[in-house]
Parts: C-alpha cells; structure tokens; sequence
C-alpha cells in the first residue's frame, strides 16, 4: 500500500529492523507512505501489542542501508504523523561515558547535546513557514518515567536522567573526542537521537528514548577500543530486554494522553497566517492542520 493511510495508529516505535520480531505481536501488516520529504526509511509495520495498535519503523531501514546521515528523519517523523502517532518512542544503541554505566544497562536520558554537523533535515519550518519550538527539555518527561517504569519491569538495569550526546558518525569519537564529552558531564553518546527528537517536538509527538549500552565508547583505559564486533555482541543481549521493556511500556501506556509535548506549537509560529502559501500548507498539512484552520 502505497501514500493511502491504511488506519490511524497512536503508538510508535523507531529502532532496529529486528525489534518487532516478538511473538506477542499479531496481527500484523506492512504498509507504504509517501511524505513530502521522500519515503521513509523502510515500510512501516503496524501490528497490535497488549490490545493497542503500535507502528514500527526501522530507523537505518531494513538490512541497514542509511548511515546516521543519511537516514530520511523528516520523512519519517512525518510519516508517523499521518498516521496519527501520538507518542513515539525511540531505542538507539549508545556508548557509555561514566563507568557506573556499563554495557548491558539502558538509559533513559533526559538531555541531548547536538554534535551533528551535516544537514540532516534539521526542522519541518524552513522557507515558507517559521517556527520556534522549545526544545529545553527535549524528551518527554511522562513518557520517559513510562519507560523508565518498563525497563525496571523487564529485568534491566536502568539508568534514569542523563545527557546524551549525539555526533555525526559513522565514525567513532576519538579518545581526544570521548574524553572532552565525559568533561563536559554528558552520560552517553551516540548517532541518531538528532534531529528525531527535534522533529517529533516539532510534530507535537511525546518522545522519548531507550538507549541501550553497548561499549565504554573509547575512554576507557582498561577495555579495548569499541568495535563493531564488540557492539553487535552486546546488542543482541540489549535487544532482548529492550523487546521486554517495550511491552511493558505499551501496556502502560494511555494512547490518549495529553501531555505538554502534544501542544508544542501553540506559540511557536511567527509567520503571519495570511503569508503562508497553499504550496507550503500542503506540505506541511499534517504537521500545521491543528492550528491552520
């Protein structure tokens, strides 16, 4: 199915290509979209999970074709919107900073510090229409106390609050690089929490992130410098309890809450109504339509 919305789904999840392969979901289908940003990373796979409709959209699409660059992030934001997701939750695999957080915990961070340099599709408001979201808090709060909640639930070892540092990649930081972001006091780090978070703000999405450890990133003396053999081992074990975690969070989960988040727009727009074109409300319909009337 292809630019059709097939149904309206208020829960989704973003990550890995493999994190909705759990036995619990059922009722399953792929589905298309077309976005006025290009398609997104990959089809989007609605299923149903402890009795609510969830969407899963793998970020680097399916067989991890898109580096932390190149994933289309507006064209997936967007399309979660046009299905009426209303809480998204993130799970990105990350690099530890501080040695109580080890491989194998999750973290469920509550600040972001942008290392990116590339333009990934920063904002939704570029020429046509201007927007300025708040961002001081860049995760849900209510929701990040969910998963917090879920993780517990689930048997892992969770981590609550923390600055997450996300870089360009592919690369890994150097030790010069890894030493200044733990003098900084950021706890993790990573690729691709940016712009996402930013864009579902935007979207007036709750959002929030799992992060699973997967290696001391390159500071740590006594461990060997971070490889992806080394990441892929504790990413399966991370998977696992991250799958658990999201069924707990689901179950938790009111699809109809109202939260701060939801209502990010309403003094955010400078442009005067009356300057926005029909070309520009068309694009952006599905990200304007709640106060474009």
């Amino acid at each position: 199915m292809t630019g059709e919305v097939p149904e309206q789904v208020k829960i989704g999840v973003i990550g890995g290509s493999g994190l909705y392969d759990m036995a619990e979901l059922t009722d399953t289908r792929k589905v298309s979209l077309g976005t006025p940003f290009g398609p997104p990373s990959d089809g989007l796979v609605i299923g149903t999970l402890r009795g609510k409709r969830v969407v899963f959209l793998p970020r680097h699409g399916v067989g991890h074709v898109y580096t932390p660059t190149t994933v289309p992030y507006r064209a997936n934001i967007y399309a979660l919107k046009m299905l009426g997701v209303r809480q998204v939750i993130g799970v990105n695999a990350c690099g530890s900073l501080k040695e109580a957080i080890a491989p194998g915990h999750l973290v469920i961070p509550d600040q972001l510090v942008d290392q990116t340099r590339a333009d990934r599709g920063r904002s939704f408001f570029d020429t046509g229409l201007v927007g300025h979201v708040s961002v001081a808090d860049p995760f849900c709060p209510e929701l990040s106390a969910i998963l917090s909640e879920s993780v517990e639930a689930a048997g892992g070892t969770v981590h609550h609050g923390g600055s997450f540092v996300i870089i360009e990649g592919p690369r890994f930081s150097t030790r010069a690089e890894s030493h200044i972001y733990r003098g900084w006091g950021c706890a993790i780090i990573g690729m691709t929490t940016v712009p996402e978070a930013f864009l579902a703000r935007e979207a007036e999405m709750a959002y929030a992130t799992i992060a699973h450890v997967t290696d001391y990133d390159v500071w740590h003396t006594s461990e060997d410098p971070v490889t992806v053999e080394r990441v892929m081992q504790i990413m399966k074990h991370n998977v696992r309890v991250v799958q658990r975690a999201l069924i707990e969070a689901i179950d938790r989960l009111d699809p109809d809450a109202d939260w701060a988040c939801h209502h990010a727009l309403d003094h955010a727009v400078m442009t005067d109504r009356a300057r926005i074109t029909p070309k520009t409300r068309a694009r952006l319909h599905h990200i304007i339509a709640r106060f474009d009337r």
